[in-house]
């Protein structure tokens, strides 16, 4: 069996049309015995389903991929997981063990969607927190600068207003590599990147706006256990994810569960929150 991964500094690359590369897990007996990156070689959304499967991938884990995609994975013969994010060895782990995605039924619950719960490895970290496209997969920027347009690379230090920090990428030891107004990025970040100079560094303060927004009370939802199998072994605080009509994985957490119920936030983790974020400019290509 054979997985690959949109890949881009070990997280997974949110953007299947245009990842520049893959890494690719060979599996034995629902382990990791080797694995490999390989480049797209420039190839588009069509082309890419046919590297895949001239690699002989069964499986693919990515995070944003438009319908057209979809059905030409599909087409090849490949199982696809999006909507992931986060680290690349860390997906494939969780998939491995069942927990990335797994069969269910419909939970009839006000949204409407269809889901299937899987459970999703404990104590996550927001790793690509700030590379996470949050819904603006494509959207133009409103903002200009000399990097809009262009593939940046930065080293970056987040933290809460409290002090805490919540990623890095200096403790990765890799810079973050992303194209500058292409929605990639959080809008306050990619805003203050797109006018730097290289060797730049500079501190912003974002407020939720700029960010992951404000949470949205509709996103918390409440399902019958019985129609949501694999639940009954959730419990409150726990990351889990959903999969909605589409197909596609996105991630919840539960904040509450009683007998016969259970309660799911879909709000984005750091939603509502202010953040603060040192960002050194390494390199423009």
């Amino acid at each position: 069996m054979k997985i690959a991964v949109t890949y881009d500094n070990g997280n997974i690359f949110q953007h299947f049309g245009k990842t520049e590369f893959f890494k690719v897990y060979d599996v034995e007996d629902h382990k990791v015995v080797s694995s490999e990156v390989i480049g797209s070689n420039g190839a588009g959304h069509g082309a890419l389903a046919g590297l895949l499967a001239e690699q002989s991938v069964d499986v693919l884990i990515c995070g944003g991929i438009g319908g057209g995609a979809q059905a030409a994975l599909a087409e090849a013969g490949v199982e696809l997981c999006s909507g992931a994010q986060g680290n690349a060895d860390q997906a494939v782990e969780a998939y491995l063990r069942g927990e990335l995605v797994s069969s269910g039924a419909n939970c009839d619950h006000h949204h409407g969607e269809d889901h299937d719960c899987g459970d999703h490895e404990e104590g996550h970290s927001c790793g690509s927190s700030c590379g996470s496209c949050g819904g603006g997969c494509g959207a133009q920027p409103a903002f200009t600068g000399r990097n809009v347009g262009k593939t940046c690379r930065t080293h970056y230090r987040g933290t809460f207003n409290d002090g805490t920090q919540f990623d890095s990428s200096y403790d990765r030891g890799e810079p973050l590599e992303f194209v500058c107004g292409a929605g990639q990025m959080i809008r306050g970040f990619d805003a203050a990147v797109a006018d730097m100079e290289v060797g730049q560094i500079v501190d912003v303060h974002l407020m939720p706006e700029e960010a992951y927004g404000m949470p949205n009370p509709d996103a918390i939802f409440t399902v019958e256990i019985a129609q949501l199998p694999g639940s009954e072994n959730l419990s409150a605080g726990q990351q889990v994810y959903l999969t909605n009509q589409y197909g596609q994985p996105f991630p919840v957490k539960v904040t509450a569960k009683d007998e016969t119920t259970i309660t799911f936030d879909a709000n984005h983790e750091m939603a509502g929150k202010e953040l603060n974020f040192r960002i050194e400019l390494v390199e423009v290509k």
